[in-house]
């Protein structure tokens, strides 16, 4: 082969590469237009909330899920319900504990699809206590912008949320469903 043409081909194989090194993109969460939510139970009806404060980095390359990367930090005190005696109620040692935990934290340790489906698993840090969790992805991309929501289950009492005499699952439900939607901007 002729030094020109190695040349060509070495660029040809460079340009192929170069596209698998690329990271995903880094995205802003848009954070007036986003929520992070959760929805249980109390005595049988349902009841929904919201955290008013959190942080999230998001990367994320639908086509090369191997190089995303969510990590969220809620500030556990944020929480409300609108029911007050609930929302006094969440922040003491029975609930989130927040003097002792005020963060719950969140991080991805990869990405699979489940069929059509993407899950996010990851590490769901809580009350001290370190468990895996997995979400459901819907990723729209919308030009430099995407619409990213995320949904999953967390047995509350897995972390130690509402033990004790709260630990009743007839009472309070055993499950809480986490959601969130965040619109984005590419950095």
């Amino acid at each position: 082969m002729t030094r020109p043409a190695a040349r060509r081909l070495a660029g040809l194989l460079l340009a192929l590469a170069l596209p698998g090194f690329a990271a995903a993109a880094d995205y802003s969460v848009q954070s007036a237009t986003s929520k992070l939510g959760f929805a249980s139970s109390f005595q049988g009806s349902g009841f929904t909330g919201s955290f008013s404060k959190w942080t999230a980095a998001i990367s994320y390359d639908p086509a090369d899920l191997a190089k995303s990367k969510f990590d969220v930090t809620v500030d556990t005190a944020s929480a409300k319900t609108g029911d007050s005696d609930r929302d006094g109620a969440l922040p003491g040692a029975d609930f989130f504990n927040v003097a002792k935990f005020p963060q719950a934290h969140f991080v991805t340790t990869g990405f699979r699809k489940a069929g059509n489906q993407v899950l996010a698993d990851g590490q769901l840090t809580l009350r001290g206590v370190t468990r895996p969790v997995s979400l459901s992805v819907n990723f729209v991309p919308a030009g430099n912008a995407a619409k990213l929501d995320v949904s999953g289950t967390v047995k509350r009492l897995d972390f130690g949320v509402g033990g004790g005499d709260y630990a009743d699952t007839s009472v309070i439900g055993p499950d809480v469903k986490v959601t969130a939607h965040l619109d984005l901007v590419a950095k």
